[in-house]
């Protein structure tokens, strides 16, 4: 799914404005549990398979977009 969102913004001229983008989007769509795998699979593998937007913006993004203990 993540690499979907990349495959979408890959058409962006400005790579930073993609980036923002898909940090945006899985901010605004991804539930807690999926951003919390989808970091861990990022600190196991660093990042493989991924998109390489969807990585910089998890990477650029990560404290915004990390689930925080209550």
């Amino acid at each position: 799914m993540a690499n979907n969102i990349g495959d979408f913004f890959q058409s962006e001229p400005d790579k930073e404005k993609a980036v923002k983008g898909i940090a945006n989007h899985i901010r605004s769509f991804w539930e807690p549990r999926m951003r919390r795998q989808i970091f861990e699979h990022i600190d196991k593998t660093a990042g493989e398979g991924l998109h390489e937007l969807v990585l910089k913006a998890l990477q650029s993004y990560r404290k915004d977009l990390e689930v925080r203990a209550s």
